[in-house]
């Protein structure tokens, strides 16, 4: 589980941080919004953030995890009735695609604020993106065993697939429409979905 994860289930302080923060850089962005905003927003001191959060980009990196630890939830209820693995990634696919433009904190920030939000998609994101990989390999290892595939490592599949669809979020301009759901769906199921036999 992630520590923001931990964190909202074991400390009523940190979560209502955590949702003040989730709302106050949804409303202003990440540039207009100090650590005193959140603390003021949450009804808690500033000496009462820095406790939890070291500082703000600590603050930003956590909100960011726990809405991804919200968004695997979803993800997992929105494939859990597909039969297979292939099919279950490329409708994954899909779902992180919209989900993601939709998302007021995430979809937000990569209109508004992309020359903000990108060093923690990207430079500085170790923590998001590694916990998106270790999301994906664990289905991956599951999908391994139920289906009966090979024993392979599947976590350079899942870094590759992960990398692809961040990448795509970043810079949507491209040959293939990735905001019509069909055309994102037949990218996954060409090039996505071979990768779980590669």
């Amino acid at each position: 589980m992630s520590t923001a994860a931990k964190t909202e289930t074991e400390d009523p302080t940190a979560r209502r941080i955590l949702d003040a923060a989730l709302e106050q850089f949804t409303v202003f962005g990440l540039r207009r919004s100090s650590m005193d905003d959140v603390a003021k927003r949450a009804g808690v001191s500033r000496v009462t953030v820095y406790r939890r959060f070291r500082n703000k980009d600590t603050l930003v990196e956590q909100t960011l995890l726990r809405e991804n630890s919200r968004f695997f939830q979803r993800l997992d209820q929105a494939v859990a009735a597909l039969p297979t693995m292939e099919e279950r990634v490329v409708e994954g696919f899909v779902v992180a695609l919209r989900h993601t433009r939709a998302h007021p904190l995430f979809g937000g920030l990569l209109r508004l604020e992309p020359e903000v939000v990108l060093p923690y998609m990207t430079v500085h994101g170790g923590s998001s993106l590694a916990a998106t990989v270790d999301y994906l390999t664990g289905h991956l290892r599951r999908a391994q065993q139920a289906e009966g595939r090979p024993d392979d490592d599947p976590r350079p599949v899942a870094e590759l697939m992960v990398r692809v669809a961040v990448s795509f979020l970043l810079n949507p301009a491209s040959c293939i429409e990735m905001e019509d759901e069909d055309q994102a769906r037949a990218f996954a199921r060409r090039y996505l979905a071979p990768l779980l036999t590669a």
